[in-house]
């Protein structure tokens, strides 16, 4: 029988049975749809083991969820729940708006009600947990065997009139949890509330639960569920991972992406651009080519990593820690070390594109490359107003998560701040003058990262609240070798835009990715950079460990411990004699920060916090200031040393049970 005819037996209307012979078929029909599969499936094998309980045991309590809007769903599993505590299999009914989602890897028994609401969405007590699905099965470092302990089952609540989108929120459950590694031990099961048959079917699909369940013990690797050629059954079998699933991975610009979707964009937008200028002279003297940088397949990739695509150049994207501080979980380094409300940050960039391919690209170059800017030119008015918005909307989509107050909320729809660091080179775009001039009338601080390619777009850049430059390497090989960039002269411009940071009056920032093996050795070569660009902060971070692709080879020994972070720390310091210090950590990023005594210690306390109503005044006055006149006392828990290791007391630590498989 074909997927479709048993679909089709699963909806028959009850008007059509007119005989009991008819009635008969229906039922034969129905039954076979809800496991006709897993008989194909094989049998399920039966080997008892007394170091692994059956899944009948009482000791083995599994989890019941229900995803409903107007409560039919939820009425379908409380049913279950009588009819599996009266068969000794016994289950929590659970509604998702009370559940942690980064608790589900410790499940070994889930079965999920599911229906479909408006335009295929979920009713809104599953929003949260269907994201948190789609955004894992998505990122590339959390890994395919996430759910690798977690046994499924999903039943369908939806309406054939809605079509294409008919039981989608139940497919997609489906679908993201054997994507995560766990082990479906029944077909999903799509009931039609519009054939009148939905309780019969759930009736069916309920009794096959019961006999999966207690007909034995399933095995632990789910290979009793493969077929012959391993995917006779059109169960996509998924690869695991090299690294620990369980780690919980410091992702500044939650970059989400799957490895089988990658693709190396630079084949896509062409190759590095020739010394002929591809780009056209506007009226205003503006380079504004013809051509867009996000061409289809860009934005697919970028869309599906969980970017929202603006114009033809720019994104946005939420970040992990506004999500974590929204709900009271603690911010990100910027926090600890600046005072900036995580949750009231916005990531965003202007320009997606980037003049290096580094080995530790957030997205595995899943973004353009150019030297120069050769594309169609959006107004800043546009991307600002457009980042707000779609940052709003993702904001919103927060609404009734656990730990979600009203207050974090409402301030969150509200941002304060703007990391100009999400992806690509952001001071490329031509009018970043004018963008960032947009920000500050709205009281939204700027934090601007440049890969110090582009020397003269420094010098011209308009007083910004911090400015980072990354300094991935202290030598002209190690930096080809890291950041493989497009120029030829690339080292000279990486020293001029040194150069040209020197000049600015604001904030300054070196930002060091730490790759072990590859730049933890350089502590000369990185400490006599420190005279040419005079910055007032020195970021010192672990790399982020983004999974293996074609592009990049980098693997979990490549990743510093915060041990080694702080180590590399205090040599570093060490180096310059007194004139930088240890100042900040964030043990969670495994981020150290080096401050200049002579200007943010003041009477033996920090000041690397910023004072943002008086930075924004400053701006406004259109007076020259500097770094000293909008700094602010730092807390002594983000104080280098503390207990607190850079974590904000006011906030409620969350900490996951953590497997290691081996230690370093």
């Amino acid at each position: 029988m074909s997927s479709t005819g048993t679909a089709t037996a699963t909806r028959i209307s009850t008007t059509s049975l007119t005989t009991h012979l008819t009635v008969l078929a229906f039922l034969s029909a129905t039954t076979l749809y809800c496991f006709y599969r897993s008989r194909r499936l094989r049998h399920l094998k039966l080997s008892p083991s007394s170091s692994n309980p059956s899944l009948s045991s009482a000791t083995r309590k599994g989890k019941l969820f229900f995803i409903s809007q107007t409560g039919t769903s939820k009425t379908l599993a409380q049913r279950l729940a009588k009819l599996l505590a009266s068969n000794n299999l016994p289950f929590d009914l659970v509604d998702p708006n009370s559940y942690e989602p980064e608790d589900l890897h410790q499940e070994t028994l889930v079965l999920i009600i599911a229906s479909t609401w408006e335009d295929g969405n979920p009713p809104s007590n599953g929003v949260f947990l269907s994201n948190w699905l789609s955004e894992s099965a998505e990122d590339f470092r959390v890994g395919s065997l996430l759910l690798s302990k977690c046994k499924f089952a999903v039943f369908g609540v939806g309406s054939s009139a809605y079509g294409d989108n008919f039981n989608a929120v139940a497919r997609g459950f489906s679908t993201k949890m054997r994507c995560l590694g766990a082990m479906e031990i029944l077909p999903l099961c799509e009931g039609d509330v519009d054939e009148g048959e939905l309780d019969k079917a759930f009736g069916i699909w309920s009794k096959e639960v019961i006999r999966v369940l207690k007909v034995g013990e399933l095995s632990g690797n789910g290979s009793d569920l493969i077929g012959e050629n391993g995917n006779e059954n059109g169960y996509e079998m998924i690869n695991g991972s090299d690294y620990d699933e369980d780690d919980d991975y410091e992702d500044e610009d939650e970059e989400n992406g799957a490895e089988s979707d990658i693709v190396d964009l630079e084949d896509i937008a062409g190759k590095a651009p020739s010394k002929k200028d591809v780009g056209v002279i506007t009226s205003n003297g503006k380079k504004n080519g013809v051509k867009e940088m996000v061409t289809p397949v860009i934005r697919a990739s970028l869309t599906k990593q969980g970017y929202k695509i603006i114009g033809s150049h720019s994104g946005v994207k939420i970040c992990r820690w506004t999500k974590s501080q929204l709900r009271g979980r603690g911010g990100c380094y910027k926090h600890s070390f600046y005072g900036i409300e995580s949750h009231r940050c916005m990531e965003a960039t202007p320009s997606l594109a980037c003049a290096n391919k580094c080995v530790f690209c957030w997205r595995h170059h899943t973004n353009p490359v150019g030297k120069s800017w050769q594309w169609k030119m959006d107004d800043p008015l546009l991307i600002v107003n457009s980042a707000i918005e779609q940052h709003k909307k993702m904001i919103k989509q927060m609404k009734g998560v656990p730990g979600v107050t009203a207050e974090r909320l409402s301030e969150g729809l509200l941002p304060r701040h703007c990391a100009l660091s999400l992806v690509g080179e952001p001071i490329m775009y031509p009018e970043i003058n004018s963008l960032i001039e947009e920000l500050h009338q709205r009281r939204i601080s700027t934090f601007l990262v440049t890969n110090a390619q582009f020397p003269e777009k420094i010098v011209s850049l308009t007083p910004i609240t911090q400015l980072y430059v990354s300094v991935d390497a202290g030598t002209k090989d190690s930096m080809k070798a890291i950041d493989r960039p497009l120029f030829g002269d690339f080292w000279e411009r990486f020293v001029d835009s040194l150069k040209a940071l020197r000049d600015k009056q604001q904030r300054t920032v070196y930002r060091l990715t730490l790759v072990k093996g590859w730049n933890t050795e350089d502590v000369d070569a990185y400490s006599s950079l420190f005279g040419i660009g005079n910055p007032d902060f020195v970021e010192i971070k672990g790399v982020t460990y983004c999974g293996t692709s074609a592009t990049s080879k980098l693997t979990m020994d490549n990743v510093p411990w915060h041990a080694d972070v702080k180590a590399f720390s205090e040599a570093l310091a060490e180096k310059s004699n007194g004139e930088y210090e240890v100042a900040c950590e964030h043990v969670h990023s495994c981020c150290v920060l080096l401050a200049k005594v002579d200007k943010f210690k003041i009477d033996g306390q920090w000041h690397t916090w910023i004072d943002y109503e008086k930075f924004h005044d400053l701006v406004a006055s259109g007076e020259p200031f500097g770094s000293n006149e909008y700094m602010a006392p730092t807390p002594s828990w983000a104080v280098y040393g503390a207990n607190e290791g850079g974590f904000d007391p006011e906030q409620a630590r969350y900490k996951k049970e953590r497997n290691h498989k081996s230690s370093r």
